[in-house]
């Protein structure tokens, strides 16, 4: 048994859930526990869909399509939640993401329920979230020049998903 604010009904696709349908529940990460995996916190960002799966030898190769103003805080490696199961992603594109699906996951999760155009609940990596807002809100006389930061995120190849470059 959940309970669910009205921003949560609003935000997700947990308002359109009919008796009988599965759901992804995962443990929360408690302080202290092994960091073994992604930041994955729980919190949606927005509602996806899915677009295609392709069979892909023993795994699928699923493409989802997203709010555009989500795009920037994917990128290709990056972590992402689907329906609250952490994914890496493999491609990151202009409309959305692909992630690739070991059997085990198709099988002890939702994704094999799922059928073309299903709503899809979508967390973005927060690593990104932090380092956009950060970048966004960056004193004006560094607008100019290259700080240690965005020298590091242009090299390290987030300077595409943050939008770092000029001109």
């Amino acid at each position: 048994c959940f309970e669910a604010v009205p921003e949560t009904l609003a935000k997700t696709t947990l308002g359109s859930l009919r008796n009988g349908d599965a759901v992804n529940i995962e443990r929360s990460l408690a302080v202290g526990d092994r960091l073994g995996g992604h930041f994955v916190q729980g919190h949606v960002d927005g509602v996806g869909e899915l677009v295609s799966v392709e069979q892909q030898g023993m795994s699928r190769l699923l493409r989802f399509r997203v709010p555009v103003e989500l795009c920037r805080y994917i990128s290709a490696k990056g972590s992402i939640a689907v329906d609250g199961i952490s994914l890496t992603v493999v491609d990151a594109l202009d409309d959305g993401f692909s992630v690739s699906i070991i059997p085990h996951t198709w099988d002890a999760t939702n994704l094999a329920s799922l059928g073309p155009r299903a709503s899809v609940n979508v967390e973005t990596d927060m690593l990104a979230k932090y380092l956009a807002r950060l970048m966004e809100h960056r004193p004006e006389n560094a607008a100019d020049s290259s700080s240690a930061l965005e020298s590091a995120l242009i090299a390290g190849g987030f300077a595409e998903t943050l939008s770092l470059r000029h001109g």
